[in-house]
């Protein structure tokens, strides 16, 4: 899915997928049941697990309603900025170096940093139950593939951070928003 190994419909089964990690089926059946919870397998009975095909609209989504989270996090507390940076400059970095995985990472981390500042720890866990990886790759593969971009879009929140501009929930929220089609 992530990786593009899988394609929408294609099924995945369970018992191949566990020989084929060297596991048993149980932790192969809770990852697919994770999956499902994300919307991004479909499951039948007697029928199994396959790739769902989503939508823009799927994606727009959940970045609807993570913009709404993050947003809600600025009003509740104030990220470290020196954190917040370093996270756009490894952004920076991984671009350079063409890792759209180092990005992914340095992009969630520096949304992370905002949602954990909120002190707010439900807030974090529905933030998380998101899937905001996934969707995050998802998101940068088919629909924001430029890496430098990518990069320099955080500056301005950090920016508005480090002045403590009170649109700053707004503006994240709308950032976010630019990131589903």
């Amino acid at each position: 899915m992530i990786s593009g190994r899988w394609g929408p419909g294609d099924r995945i089964v369970e018992r191949r997928l566990a020989a084929e990690l060297q596991v048993s089926q149980a932790p192969v059946r809770e990852a697919l049941r994770e999956l499902e919870a994300l919307r991004l397998i479909e499951s039948a009975p007697n029928k199994g697990a396959r790739v769902r095909g989503f939508t823009p609209a799927d994606l727009r989504e959940v970045y609807q309603v993570r913009a709404g989270l993050e947003e809600t996090a600025t009003r509740l507390g104030g990220p470290s900025v020196p954190a917040l940076r370093a996270h756009v400059a490894r952004m920076h970095e991984a671009a350079a170096a063409g890792s759209l995985d180092g990005q992914v990472r340095h992009l969630v981390g520096f949304h992370r940093e905002i949602v954990t500042a909120s002190g707010n720890a439900v807030l974090a866990s529905v933030w998380e139950s998101l899937g905001i990886e996934v969707w995050t790759h998802v998101s940068i593969r088919l629909f924001r593939m430029r890496p430098h971009e990518n990069a320099a879009d955080h500056e301005p929140l950090v920016e508005a951070f480090d002045r403590g501009d009170p649109e700053v929930g707004r503006l994240l929220r709308d950032h976010v928003l630019g990131y589903a089609p």
